[in-house]
């Protein structure tokens, strides 16, 4: 699969499978194109090249009511929650039930309900978002992404920005609920160590393509440069800490003269 802005290409060859029931990590640098690839799983962007499809279909071939009952089977986990500030955050998990079922008013509470307490979050339905911790607020956004039990899950950062407590309990969250749903999950995440104790397979991304992919354990002890300078943050390696630029040497010459 290939994708591209106008003449900028921002992904080439790229080639994975995630089945259900497991969970899946694209690794790689800011702007390797990570989050672009969930948009071309969502269906808000289309392939350049090649296809990518869901549950057997190619999302690009699918009118938009298609794309819309596709939909309906993922949840999606935005970066820092995107939670909407002027509803409770009983009304936030019940939305995409409210959106995209006719279900009536008590069986959505009993499912929203279940879905806080699944997160451990029950007792905070009537709080605003603006009350909550910045966990809370990431379990509040985990419970809307699985209210309507999808197959797939996509979660984007799911980590940035939480402490180490709400970080721990963000990924085992992640890996109870996907396995709770059978659903298949792609995370896009750059932490590193939480990833590998929960997912199943690992892709990196780097210049727009995988350049390596395996298991926890096999990541682990991989001896691939850039696996190696990613897992243990080294700032030498295939992923330059320098933006290219001249010879310092050359900018003093100018100086000089």
């Amino acid at each position: 699969m290939r994708f591209a802005y106008g003449e900028r290409e921002v992904l080439r060859g790229i080639d994975l499978r995630v089945h259900r029931g497991q969970v899946v990590a694209i690794m790689g640098g800011s702007g390797c194109g990570k989050t672009t690839l969930l948009r071309l799983i969502g269906g808000q962007l289309r392939a350049s090249a090649g296809t990518v499809e869901v549950d057997g279909r190619d999302v690009a071939k699918l009118s938009s009511a298609e794309l819309y009952a596709l939909r309906r089977q993922m949840g999606m986990l935005f970066q820092f929650g995107a939670l909407f500030t002027d509803m409770s955050v009983f009304d936030n998990v019940a939305f995409p039930l409210r959106e995209h079922t006719g279900l009536p008013s008590s069986m959505v509470r009993d499912l929203v309900l279940m879905k806080l307490q699944a997160v451990g979050l029950r007792g905070a339905a009537r709080l605003r978002p603006g009350e909550l911790s910045g966990g809370m607020a990431r379990r509040v956004a985990l419970a809307r992404a699985v209210a309507l039990d999808p197959m797939l899950i996509l979660y984007d950062e799911p980590f940035a920005g939480l402490d180490p407590i709400s970080l721990g309990i963000i990924g085992q969250l992640i890996r109870r609920l996907n396995d709770a749903l059978g659903a298949a999950t792609v995370m896009v995440t750059h932490d590193v160590h939480e990833s590998l104790a929960i997912v199943d397979y690992i892709y990196f991304v780097s210049g727009g393509g995988i350049v390596a992919q395996g298991t926890p354990d096999e990541i682990r002890a991989s001896s691939d440069p850039f696996v190696h300078q990613f897992v243990h943050a080294e700032a030498d390696g295939p992923v330059p800490f320098h933006y290219p630029a001249p010879p310092i040497e050359s900018l003093f010459g100018e100086a000089a003269a």
